[in-house]
Order: structure tokens, then sequence, then C-alpha cells
């Protein structure tokens, strides 16, 4: 594992050395999976923000919609 020194808040810090309370075996653990959750979280926000310029584009793009109608022409229901 990598190790990095890193500074918290006192809130920060008192969450941290409540980490068997959460079910963690150390501070770091506990750190890992909070990290790991952020990162999930960044990356859906992202996929979202992804779609919603996706559809808004699709719902301006009148020769885009026709395309796409065309294209699904003839494929089962």
């Amino acid at each position: 594992m990598i190790q990095r020194k890193i500074s918290i808040n006192e809130s920060q810090n008192l969450f941290l050395i409540d980490y068997e309370k959460f079910g963690f075996k150390n501070m770091s653990a506990l750190l890992r999976a909070a990290l790991d959750l952020l990162m999930k979280e960044i990356k859906l926000n992202q996929l979202k923000k992804s779609a919603e310029l996706y559809s808004e584009i699709y719902s301006e793009d009148n020769e885009l919609k026709e395309l796409t109608n065309s294209a699904i022409k003839g494929w089962p229901e």
C-alpha cells in the first residue's frame, strides 16, 4: 500500500478515531472505504451530467431524431 501524509480537521479526526464503532479494523481501512465511496459518487455524477447533456442535445436536434427513428425501423418491438 502507498502511504500518504494528509491534514484533516478536528471533526474528521474524531470520526476516524471511531473506526471500530463503524466496523473497521483501523483508521486506514475506514479512510479507504470513504474514498472508494466518494470516487463512486463522483463518477456517478459525471455520468449523470453526461447523460443530461446527451438528452439535451437529442431533444433539440430534429435531424438526430429522424436518424434514430430511421435506424430503428424494422426492429422488433
